[in-house]
């Protein structure tokens, strides 16, 4: 495979996770934290920060609204809920270093 090519299917499959996590407005970043050690927050920083490093000026909230399709306070106030005492107890858990 050339490198165009590679470069085309993984700008494919990243337009794809960002819509169906658009899409899944019912799971919470906490969970995708606690499962997978990832989130909307992380994915909206490693795009801000690959425009970074190619010399394109990208705010938080830009990479954000990004990958939230709106601004994060409208997302938050839209989907976002409390978490639970075990969703923080899971994700204090899992951010435990040794």
């Amino acid at each position: 495979m050339d490198d165009q090519t590679r470069l085309e299917l993984e700008a494919a499959a990243f337009r794809r996770l960002r819509d169906h996590l658009r899409e899944r407005t019912d799971v919470q970043n906490i969970d995708m934290m606690n499962l997978s050690g990832f989130c909307r927050n992380c994915l909206s920083r490693w795009y801000q920060e690959a425009a970074t490093e190619r010399g394109i000026e990208m705010t938080k909230d830009e990479g954000r609204e990004i990958v939230y399709g709106m601004p994060y306070g409208e997302w938050k106030d839209r989907y976002q809920t409390e978490a639970t005492p075990e969703q923080q107890a899971a994700f204090a858990a899992s951010h435990t270093h040794d």
